[in-house]
């Protein structure tokens, strides 16, 4: 078993160093905005600020009750518009609420979509943008074929392009370690959790672009998964820049789109949120031998429910 994992992981790092053309990737950001970590910063939106000064385009996925998470929701509301109207930003609907698909079910889920859009949308309109994109929380599509169609149904008739991700990092997981231990004053902790986000992302990139080289014979247009939070106001300019410095260039997510790897079928229909690139297989085996060949995050979840049982 060690044996062939090792193989892969050589396979894969030979693959990848003969892939033509530069690494694109779109950078999404979803739960924006952090109502919380606004309030908690003096109404500063740090991440936002981080942005400005990154220069490159970013896609929002909004989640609308955020502005009421506080008792500041006037502050909040002006937090939504500056999102909106900055130029590097793409909007993106993420629902009221957060809520599950395959949990709340579709009558709850599309209500959640349109009480979601209320504010963007007339946001949007404001500073002369379009809310055509759509992100599943969760990446919960459905737990059945039916569900899946359903909803994909319901998403076209109001104009709404589901969005997929091939990368992401769970760095919801680090960013509560990074909250809990800057807020206990653990410095150097915080620092271990700040860095390990960024050594094990980077690795990610590394694994998905050599998937890239093994089943397409070319880099594709990555579409990178984050969220709003103190982990990456703090750490995504890093991330650009250690990715800038591997030849990325960073694209919109309509450019993204292009690569014609997203015109492929979804032929997952489990509410779980894994990366499209294995959405995109029909060969089972192989996706779960591709799931085990990942970077190894499982130490960082071990000490995330550890501290998660301390803290409840």
């Amino acid at each position: 078993m060690l044996w062939n994992k090792l193989f892969l992981i050589i396979l894969l790092s030979s693959l990848g160093s003969y892939i033509s053309g530069q690494p694109k990737v779109a950078i999404t950001i979803d739960d924006v905005p952090n109502a919380r970590k606004f309030e908690r910063d003096n109404f500063q939106a740090k991440l936002l600020d981080q942005l400005d000064s990154m220069k490159i385009p970013v896609a929002v996925f909004i989640n609308e009750g955020m502005i009421y998470k506080t008792k500041s929701a006037a502050k909040n509301f002006g937090l939504l518009d500056q999102w909106v109207k900055r130029d590097y930003t793409t909007l993106g609907n993420h629902t009221f609420s957060h809520s599950r698909y395959s949990g709340v079910g579709y009558e709850k889920f599309t209500t959640d979509i349109e009480r979601g859009e209320a504010i963007t949308r007339e946001l949007s309109k404001l500073h002369k943008k379009q809310l055509s994109y759509f992100r599943f929380p969760y990446n919960d599509l459905g737990n059945s074929l039916r569900q899946k169609q359903r909803i994909e149904a319901f998403l076209k008739e109001n104009k709404y392009v589901p969005v997929p991700f091939t990368i992401e990092s769970s760095d919801w997981a680090f960013n509560y370690l990074y909250e809990y231990y800057l807020m206990n004053n653990n410095k150097r902790e915080a620092k271990r959790i700040a860095d390990s986000y960024l050594d094990i992302t980077l690795e990610f990139f590394h694994y998905f672009d050599s998937l890239a080289a093994e089943q397409y014979g070319r880099h594709i247009s990555q579409i990178y998964l984050c969220h709003d939070n103190s982990l990456n106001a703090d750490c995504l300019g890093v991330l650009v820049r250690k990715l800038k410095e591997r030849s990325y260039s960073f694209v919109s997510l309509d450019e993204a789109l292009e690569d014609k790897v997203y015109k492929q079928k979804n032929n997952y229909d489990k509410k779980w949120g894994i990366s499209w690139f294995y959405r995109w297989m029909t060969d089972k085996a192989e996706l779960k031998r591709l799931k085990k060949g990942e970077p190894d995050v499982s130490g960082m979840f071990k000490e995330y429910k550890r501290i998660h049982r301390l803290v409840k």
